[in-house]
């Protein structure tokens, strides 16, 4: 299927192709179009940008809605209208999160209260200065920017200011869809703490500016300013506004979470924690259910609360069959489609395409969602959902954990990759990632875990592990196929409705956590791992593998937890014996 250009130069001016789309980082953004007005900045900013020291250009669009920024994505050549009205865009060799290109400013501020390592590394004040000092330059060269004043997190005592400035429209509309809203009378007394500049035709210079490339995601906690350069991925935004509240609301005793939520008809809350790909979105938005949102959220004393006021769905293999709701949101006027390919002519979708990105997705605001929280907001929960996509078929489909042992797979934050996409991977590999979220974790993973073991222990919350993962064998292997999502939705009604705690269950050998024998309307064979591979012993000597890779792991964090977290971690069966 043909795929589109973005726009040379002018106005409405696309060129087609049967080839990827040119990114938008070697694209030349347009010149200004002429829109007829003046520069608004005084009359839609409470606090000006030349206030906070940033240049302001001759046309400065504020705090726009969604029919305006569309209106403006198109005249500038950014993409295409869907023909049932989704804004298509493509993002160009960035279609996911450049995590090696992020940096967090080491300085008075941060060297003792950021966990310094692989994910969070340092960048030197005076490389930040020089970035900073050519960012400005930058900013003072466009002729035309964009700026939404958003909240990062619903409830009021617990949210953040956050000023976003964008070179394109429909960043702008990306940003302003996934965070909070404010009202108009909130709006006229909006004053930012934090403030995001975007440019995604910005080059960083390594040895100027401390970069790893040309692309950067700087942090300056001291500052309050975030640097995004030389991508067109939008979710690097969504994703520093989350790192800023990771790293804020710690210290006022607010879990923050990568997780979704959402609200049974019995009123009570439930917590989604996983990786990207293994179902937080999927499996939150139950039409059963009241949505709290997808991906970001914080526990406070009295409430789960939404960080955002959209959702960023993966779109790659959608079906209206599998997942009505988000579907539904591709046929809709104010959703924003990234890498998702488009006709030209017909400006209908394939979904089914990957040829731009597996990691094809959709911004929409969260009422999209027809059950969604309309306060973003729900109570505590009594529920906890641990997620993972277990490719090695180890992970039973559903179990219970111990408090000790919630703390252990938080902390572990598993999941594991299919193999073949890379020319000669041909196991499954185990991913690690702290607390379902390390990239946006600023601050040493205990300090997570410490918090979340003390609210499940004072709210006497349930704990699951859920495997939506493979089943039956390894995802390498022939004719293994992915958990049912009609067995992974009925299991998990049956531990929120709380008929699953009156099951029969068992001790897994290796892992030690309790697994349901029989549950009505699931296949008792696939309850049962080591039954459902057609070779047992195979089954031994791959649990054995994930057994060693889940302790080698947490070894780095074994001197910050109690002996009874450490006592949670699983032993081969092979080794028990």
């Amino acid at each position: 299927m043909p795929t589109t250009h973005y726009a040379q130069s002018g106005i409405n001016a696309f060129v087609f192709a049967k080839r990827r789309p040119r990114s938008p980082e070697t694209t030349p953004v347009p010149q200004a179009a002429q829109h007829g007005r003046p520069n608004v900045s005084d009359s839609r900013l409470n606090v000006p940008l030349s206030q906070q020291g940033f240049p302001e250009p001759a046309e400065l669009f504020a705090n726009l809605g969604t029919a305006p920024l569309v209106e403006h994505a198109v005249r500038n050549g950014e993409g295409l209208l869907a023909a049932e009205g989704p804004f298509v865009v493509a993002t160009g060799k960035h279609t996911g999160r450049s995590a090696k290109d992020k940096f967090i400013v080491k300085d008075a501020e941060t060297e003792n209260t950021v966990w310094w390592g692989k994910t969070n590394v340092a960048m030197t004040p005076e490389h930040f200065a020089a970035l900073k000092a050519d960012f400005l330059k930058a900013l003072a060269e466009k002729d035309r920017l964009y700026v939404a004043d958003l909240f990062g997190g619903s409830q009021p005592e617990h949210r953040v200011n956050v000023r976003v400035i964008n070179e394109l429209a429909w960043h702008n509309l990306f940003i302003r869809t996934l965070l909070v809203r404010p009202s108009e009378s909130e709006l006229a007394t909006f004053a930012p703490e934090y403030t995001i500049i975007d440019l995604p035709s910005f080059r960083a210079d390594p040895e100027r500016h401390g970069s790893r490339s040309e692309t950067v995601i700087a942090v300056n906690f001291t500052e309050k300013l975030i640097l995004i350069g030389g991508t067109a991925y939008a979710g690097e935004m969504k994703k520093s506004v989350f790192g800023i509240l990771n790293y804020l609301l710690p210290v006022k005793g607010v879990m923050p979470m990568h997780c979704s939520a959402n609200i049974g008809q019995d009123g009570k809350t439930a917590v989604f924690f996983g990786l990207s790909g293994t179902g937080k979105t999927t499996l939150s938005a139950d039409a059963s259910r009241t949505l709290i949102g997808d991906d970001e959220h914080g526990w406070s004393d009295t409430a789960v609360f939404n960080f955002e006021g959209g959702c960023y769905a993966k779109m790659i293999r959608l079906s209206a069959e599998a997942e009505p709701e988000i579907f539904a949101t591709t046929k809709r006027f104010g959703t924003v489609l990234e890498n998702v390919v488009i006709d030209p002519d017909t400006r209908l979708l394939d979904l089914d395409d990957n040829s731009l990105a597996e990691n094809s997705r959709g911004s929409y605001p969260i009422d999209f969602i027809p059950n969604a929280s309309e306060e973003n907001l729900g109570p505590v929960p009594a529920n906890l959902i641990f997620l993972t996509a277990d490719a090695y078929g180890v992970l039973p489909p559903i179990a219970r954990l111990t408090p000790d042992q919630a703390m252990y797979h938080f902390l572990s934050g598993y999941t594991a990759r299919v193999a073949g996409t890379e020319i000669g991977v041909t196991e499954p590999e185990a991913t690690f990632s702290t607390c379902f979220g390390a990239p946006f974790m600023p601050r040493h993973p205990s300090v997570y875990g410490n918090l979340l073991k003390e609210r499940i222990a004072k709210g006497g919350v349930k704990c699951w592990l859920v495997n939506t993962g493979w089943s039956g064998g390894k995802a390498t292997m022939e004719g293994i196929k992915r958990m049912p999502i009609k067995a992974t939705r009925a299991l998990l009604n049956a531990a929120l409705d709380g008929s699953l705690n009156d099951a029969q269950f068992s001790k897994d050998p290796n892992f030690g956590f309790e697994v349901p024998v029989a549950v009505p309307g699931v296949d008792s064979k696939l309850l049962d791992p080591r039954a459902s591979w057609a070779d047992a012993e195979e089954y031994d000597r791959t649990a054995q593998t994930l057994v060693r890779q889940f302790i080698d792991n947490f070894a780095q964090f074994a001197d910050h937890v109690d002996e009874s977290v450490r006592q949670a971690a699983p032993v081969s069966a092979t080794e028990a014996a």
